[in-house]
């Protein structure tokens, strides 16, 4: 990559989450910067994310691993749901497999990239599963090392839940943007354009989604000379 060379890819999380978030992430692509997104593939609007990715080849694809949820709630983090037990690695092993499968089953093909609901495999044993899973597959695992870095600051919560819509603003958006580092960045996102989700991160999502589809980010990616791509054109650089 020359010096001086900026390149981006936003992708959105919890593609298949619902039929909202669905729809924001063809907004965020269509209308938008986004280039990439993650697919849930346990939901029930999974299929209905799969059906309009294979229309839309030009958007990359990986896999959300869901393996459960936590929420803030009485000062505390709670579980919400749990998919297996995150010290069990025999069970994250074939819970991992069993996810590859039916992303396979649902988009013919196999992830460009791989990463987690709430961040689970940046803690072990979930990474160490994670990265052989990635490396089998020759795909980035989000931010553990490659030469693509990642950004979470397009995010409009705090650390315990509370509203924080100033850093999902397109003002915020925009400077994210002019202050990217040399290299390849993912910036994370979560557009949606309905609420018809559970969870803690629902009226988020809608802010989100018209950040990213603001005129002025996309001025700004251009004024900076950003190059906007996906994990299909950077599989695994590092």
């Amino acid at each position: 990559m020359p010096p001086g060379n900026r390149v981006l890819i936003v992708n959105a999380d919890d593609f298949g989450l619902s039929p909202g978030a669905n729809e924001g992430v063809a907004a965020a692509h269509e209308r938008g910067i986004l280039t990439s997104a993650s697919l849930m593939v346990r939901w029930p609007a999974a299929a209905e994310a799969a059906a309009y990715a294979r229309l839309h080849p030009q958007l990359s694809i990986g896999l959300h691993l869901d393996l459960g949820e936590w929420t803030f709630k009485d000062e505390s983090w709670q579980l919400a749901y749990q998919v297996v037990p995150l010290e069990n690695a025999e069970a994250i092993a074939q819970e991992i497999s069993r996810q590859f499968e039916q992303f396979n089953a649902l988009m013919g093909r196999e992830p460009t990239h791989l990463d987690s609901h709430q961040h689970v495999h940046e803690s072990e044993p979930v990474r160490a599963l994670c990265l052989k899973a990635a490396n089998e597959r020759n795909i980035v695992l989000r931010n553990t090392g490659s030469a693509i870095g990642y950004s979470g600051q397009f995010y409009g919560q705090s650390n315990k839940g509370h509203p924080y819509p100033e850093g999902i603003s397109v003002e915020s958006l925009i400077k994210v943007i002019k202050q990217l580092p040399e290299g390849i960045t993912e910036l994370g996102c979560h557009p949606a354009v309905r609420s018809d989700m559970e969870g803690m991160y629902r009226a988020e999502r809608l802010i989100e989604c018209e950040s990213l589809c603001h005129p002025a980010v996309r001025a700004a990616v251009t004024a900076e000379n950003i190059s906007l791509r996906s994990f299909s054109t950077w599989r695994n650089p590092g």
